[in-house]
Formats: structure tokens, C-alpha cells, sequence
């Protein structure tokens, strides 16, 4: 993957605090035209959307696409239901993992690829309190190693 033409649209960043992330997968989007111009604007929220695997096809939900302002009737529902675009084989073998026990289907982020739109999906195990705790801890004492180095090389 060239990363000179990826481009980050939009993150999930609540995803990362809310679950263990496991594997990331791409897949594409199926957009009509005034949701591609409204994206390429950056009006696009993911905070509150998941991935369902319903009749063999991945949908993803609750991901908020703003009405474009020039697109007068051609505007679709902001919070709309859309299918994702994967390889059949990658669907089915995420639904099977997903049937266990804990494990759910979360949208990471949203960027360009070329000029596609592309959806990293995760596959993600939810995190008990204590687990965001341990989190946070670990990511304070970077912090504050960080921060030590940064002073010790001054002198």
C-alpha cells in the first residue's frame, strides 16, 4: 500500500478507549454521489457507528454522512444503513467470529485510497472498566518517561 496516497478523512478515536482492537480490515464503501462530495469536505462522524453482518452482507450503521449543501434532492438520509465492500470469504469469516462471545464489528476510520473511499473496520473486544484504567495508567507513565527524557537531554 503506498501511504503517499492514503488519506485520513475521519477516526474513531472512541473505539480505541472502548475495545481491544484484534484485526483491521479494509473494506470499501457503497456511496451515492452527494455522500463522496460531502466526505470529501470531511462531513463525516463515526463516533457512534458499528457493523452488522446480516444475509451474507456487511452493513455498517449509525455512521453520520452531513447532507451536502449543494445537493438539494439528491441528499440521503445522514444516518442511512451502508453496505461495505469485502470478499465474500472475509465476510463469512468474520461472521463466525464475531458469533463468539465479546466480539463486535467497529468502523476505526475512514480515508481515501486513490480515489476511493476505503472503511478500516476492526475487530474488536469490548473493555471492562479496569481495563480502560490500565490504559490510561500506562499511557500516563509514557507520558511522564517522555517527559523526563525531554528535560534530561537539555542539559
Amino acid at each position: 500500500m503506498d501511504r503517499s496516497a492514503v488519506k485520513q478523512i475521519a477516526a474513531n478515536r472512541k473505539a480505541y478507549h472502548d475495545y481491544f482492537v484484534e484485526e483491521k480490515f479494509e473494506a470499501g464503501l457503497e456511496l451515492c454521489g452527494t455522500e463522496v462530495k460531502s466526505i470529501r469536505q470531511g462531513n463525516v462522524n463515526l463516533k457512534d457507528s458499528y457493523c452488522i453482518i446480516k444475509d451474507g452482507q456487511m452493513v455498517v450503521h449509525g455512521m453520520h454522512v452531513s447532507p451536502y449543501e449543494k445537493g438539494n434532492i439528491f441528499n440521503r438520509d445522514p444516518v442511512r444503513p451502508r453496505r461495505l465492500l469485502m470478499h465474500k470469504r472475509e465476510i463469512l469469516r468474520l461472521f463466525a467470529k464475531v458469533k463468539q462471545d465479546g466480539y463486535a464489528l467497529v468502523p476505526l476510520c475512514i480515508y481515501f485510497k486513490g480515489p476511493r473511499i476505503k472503511l478500516e473496520v476492526g475487530l474488536c473486544k469490548g473493555k471492562k472498566l479496569y481495563d480502560k484504567r490500565a490504559t490510561a495508567a500506562a499511557k500516563d507513565a509514557r507520558r511522564e518517561i517522555d517527559r523526563a527524557m525531554k528535560d534530561r537531554a537539555r542539559y
